[in-house]
Formats: structure tokens, sequence, C-alpha cells
């Protein structure tokens, strides 16, 4: 049962995953008397999708722990600020950019780019998704065959516009806020030199560095994630 003077943990998603991809994370956390919610991110583009996690945070009662895998880290980052109930922030093999950088950017050395595949949008942009037969390898190649194949099929596609739009030009909300970040050193989709550098021009409180971890590092090590979050949880 969840206690409701305990802070929320608010997940979020990113690209070509979807919020099951936090089953095992959610589990632990309201093992621990959390509430928890997981996010449905619509993938838009940085500034929506921004601005629907912060009409999320608004709307709940009390402290928020954000917490944002992947792309998730850019929306947390621009959510927080000027959401006073926000405590801290939790990047998951996520992006936590300055102002101005895009994913585009802080991925730079990754090898995603050649496993995406696209279907036309009406606007001229495209949807983007991983292509399935490359997914297990690229995405996520420290979990077994069967439980790649249900996240490759279940993976939900991002508007290709939002990875190369910049963050906002307001100051990040880790500047501001304390950070705890949780990566592999074998993220195929965000470089670990990019992981090690966000973390420390943060200041995180703490850093771990799963080694052999993929880019889907909180499904792989459900555990690791879940202690990082509990952290956070109870600094605020």
């Amino acid at each position: 049962m969840t206690d409701p003077q305990k802070p929320t943990a608010v997940l979020v998603h990113g690209a070509f995953a979807e919020s099951s991809s936090w089953d095992d994370v959610i589990v632990g956390l309201q093992a621990e008397g959390y509430r928890v919610i997981a996010v449905a991110n619509p993938l838009r583009s940085v500034a929506s999708d921004s601005a629907y996690l912060k009409r999320v945070v608004d709307s709940i009662p009390g402290p928020v722990v954000l917490v944002g895998h992947s792309w998730g880290g850019m929306l947390i980052s621009q959510a927080a600020v000027g959401s006073p109930n926000v405590t801290g922030l939790v990047y998951v093999a996520a992006f936590a950019p300055e102002a101005g950088e895009s994913a585009a950017d802080l991925s730079e050395g990754g090898s995603l780019g050649p496993t995406l595949t696209a279907i036309a949008l009406e606007d001229g942009s495209n949807d983007v998704y991983v292509d399935p037969a490359k997914y297990h390898h690229q995405f996520c190649a420290d979990v077994p065959d069967a439980q790649a194949a249900i996240l490759a099929a279940t993976q939900r596609p991002i508007r290709d516009a939002g990875l190369g739009e910049p963050a906002s030009q307001d100051e990040p909300a880790w500047k501001h806020l304390p950070s705890w970040f949780l990566f592999g050193d074998q993220d195929l989709n965000i470089p670990v030199s990019s992981h090690r550098s966000m973390a420390a021009r943060a200041g995180a409180v703490r850093t771990e560095e799963v080694p052999g971890a993929s880019h889907v590092v909180g499904v792989s090590h459900p555990d690791k994630a879940i202690a990082i979050v509990l952290e956070a949880l109870r600094a605020g």
C-alpha cells in the first residue's frame, strides 16, 4: 500500500520504449510505499512533451521526484522549471541538456542513426523507430532474446524533428535541483563519455556507471534503478 505522506515518483520513458519499460522499477518502488506514475510520453517535441509533463507534475499534490530515461531526460530538465513541488531529478541512461542542446547533439558518436526506419507524417516530418531486426543489439543487448523481442514490438516512435530540437533557453532544472545519474558503459545510443560529462556538469549527488549495461539499464538492472530512485525520494 502506498503512503500519501511520501513523495511521488514520476517516471518518464524515452523514445523507442513505452511506460511498461518501467514495470520492474514500479514494483520495487511501490513495495516501499511510494506512489508511482509512469507517464505516457507523447514523443512529439521537446517543447510540447515538456509542457505536458509539467501539467502532470503540477496536478500532483505534495513533493515529486522526476525520473527520465533517454529522451525523458530532455523533458524532466525542462518540466521541473517553475514547478516548486519537484525535489529531485533522476537520469536513467538519459539526456541532461544544457540550454539550447538537443538530443542529437548529446548522442553524437552513438550508433543509433543507421538503425532507424521512418513512417511519413502529413506535416512532412516522420515518425522514426528502431528496425526490430536491429533493436536487440542497438538498444538492449544485455536482456534475453525473448524480452528484447517484446521491447522491439512494443516500442513507440518519436517524431524525428524532436531529436534535433534544442532544449529551452531557460536554465535547465538540474542547475537548481539535486540530480542522480545511472547509466551503462555499453550504451550504444548515448556515448558513455556524454553520460559522464552530463553528470559531472550537473554536480550529481551520485553517479553510478554499470559495467556491461546497455541503454535500457533500468530494464536489465532494475535493482540499480530502484535503489537510486529511492535515494532521491528519501532525500526529498
